[in-house]
């Protein structure tokens, strides 16, 4: 998105923000109202010996009902909220300064694997200690390190280094140990690419799960790789590809490894659809540039359909500005598509599907199906209502569902959607203000079950850092992207960003 037109979504938002502004918000600025309430969320979760974030945090703010556990994308999540709110005047330079050191100094004390740098995924977030026991149910936890959740914390350390330049030594200290190279699996796309894919994750002794004993970097000890790569690219997981690419621990032709859809072959038909498109060579590297369709809309598909995997990583890589034949062409129509479904095709009345809270309890993904590459896909509703088009020639079509349930929106979604369709996306935030107890003292609860209207009243610190995020892009004139591009991601991710078109109208 160019300065110019960031700028008019900006006052739109500004304008059209004030009606959801809860009573007791100040009058001098009612659009920063959402980005006030938010930030009270973090800061409730926020345990005050450590500054580190729990994972979530019941919706009345209580202390007592923080997680007892939390993460690297949590910590991450919190850190560039943090650099939001006082962008945006919520809090002081000098609590910031304050609060991301304390963060920081607490993150130093994780245990993490010694030969990769890479942190584990969960920790207790008052004792720092890395967990091997499942506080809510007492079941075992394999210590494991996953690449996306460390790809969020990097990122977050990245913005940090350069948006509070106070604390710069300490983020880059934590950075520079954190070898992404570790997940690089160089032959993941066969041996004749000249660039391979992302593992999962690993766990440094045997889990009870499928793994692959290895070592990619052959520093230290095997490890136990997931048995999956990452191969779908529109997806959150491309932000590993686009830190490792920025950190220089990958090169840059790993960007076109991952598939933008699977061919279009019998081989590949148990995607969703069979997509339309062509192989073209990007530095020796063969791309499949295929293309999804969803009531009309050319699109690449994300891998569940959901709003987080398309356009989370766009909250820290200028997507539309430096691939302009790419994701230019990509953001605007898959919001569009999301409000097809939500409006015209189940007829919720409501729209923005993206995994989040469950309203009837624990967690659930949720995302439109004909959108997302995985062949049973995320649904957007509790009945889990899934379509089935076919693969022409592969696998016969299933007729199309007659009427959907209990259709489940998120409000990060909808926030995540402003820049790209900000009259649309500003109109359902108010809806749900309207139609629902959606909203409470920590902004908007973190979903809605439409039909039912049951809400789920509890705020997670993933979904609140992206709506932190846009928020802070949308109206601090890009200030994540900014922190986040400067150095390496300009260097080496910008040049292979800028070769790639995708398979999509230049207007839709």
């Amino acid at each position: 998105m160019s300065r110019l037109r960031l700028a008019g979504v900006a006052v739109l938002a500004a304008a059209l923000l004030s009606p959801l502004a809860p009573a007791t918000a100040s009058a001098a600025a009612p659009h920063l109202s959402l980005v006030r309430d938010t930030w009270r969320s973090f800061d409730a979760m926020t345990v005050p010996e450590t500054g580190m974030p729990a994972d979530n945090i019941g919706g009345d703010l209580d202390p007592a009902t923080r997680s007892e556990y939390t993460s690297p994308t949590n910590i991450g999540s919190y850190l560039w909220s943090a650099i939001v709110a006082e962008d945006l005047g919520v809090i002081s330079r000098r609590e910031l300064v304050s609060r991301t050191k304390k963060t920081l100094s607490s993150v130093a004390r994780l245990q993490r694997h010694p030969a990769s740098g890479q942190f584990y995924n969960w920790y207790d977030p008052a004792t720092l200690e890395r967990l091997t026991t499942w506080p809510e149910d007492g079941s075992v936890v394999h210590p494991f390190a996953s690449s996306v959740d460390n790809a969020w914390l990097a990122a977050a350390l990245m913005v940090v280094r350069n948006a509070v330049p106070e604390a710069r030594t300490q983020a880059q200290e934590l950075l520079d140990p954190m070898d992404f190279a570790f997940y690089y699996d160089p032959r993941g796309r066969g041996p004749d690419v000249p660039a391979g894919l992302m593992r999962g994750g690993f766990w440094d002794s045997p889990p009870p799960q499928c793994s692959l004993p290895g070592n990619y970097t052959g520093v230290g000890p095997e490890v136990y790789y997931t048995c999956h790569t990452y191969g779908s690219f529109a997806s959150e997981t491309r932000m590993i590809s686009y830190v490792a690419i920025a950190l220089g621990q990958v090169p840059p032709a790993h960007y076109f490894a991952p598939w933008r859809t699977f061919p279009d072959t019998c081989d590949w038909a148990w995607q969703e659809q069979k997509p339309s498109g062509e192989f073209v060579d990007y530095l020796g590297v063969p791309v499949f540039e295929g293309h999804y369709t969803y009531r009309g809309l050319k699109f690449v598909p994300t891998w569940g359909g959901d709003m987080f995997e398309a356009l989370m990583p766009d909250m820290f890589v200028p997507e539309v500005r430096w691939g302009t034949n790419s994701w230019a062409r990509q953001h605007s129509v898959y919001v569009r598509g999301q409000i097809e479904h939500g409006l015209n095709d189940a007829k919720y009345g409501h729209w923005g599907f993206s995994p989040a809270s469950n309203p009837a309890g624990g967690y659930r993904e949720y995302g439109v199906d004909a959108m997302g590459l995985d062949g049973p896909g995320y649904t957007s509703d509790q009945e889990k209502t899934a379509v089935d088009v076919g693969f022409e020639g592969c696998r016969e079509a299933q007729p199309l569902p007659s009427s959907y349930g209990d259709g489940v929106v998120t409000p990060h979604a909808v926030v995540l959607a402003l820049p790209y369709q900000p009259r649309a996306a500003l109109t359902e935030l108010a809806k749900l203000r309207r139609d629902f107890d959606a909203y409470g003292p920590g902004g908007y609860y973190d979903s809605i079950a439409v039909r039912s209207g049951t809400v789920a009243r509890r705020y997670l610190a993933l979904d609140q850092g992206m709506i932190m995020g846009a928020l802070g892009n949308l109206l601090g004139d890009d200030i994540l992207r900014d922190a986040f591009t400067k150095g390496g991601a300009e260097e080496h991710l910008r040049p292979v960003m800028a070769m790639e078109e995708f398979n999509l109208p230049r207007r839709q």
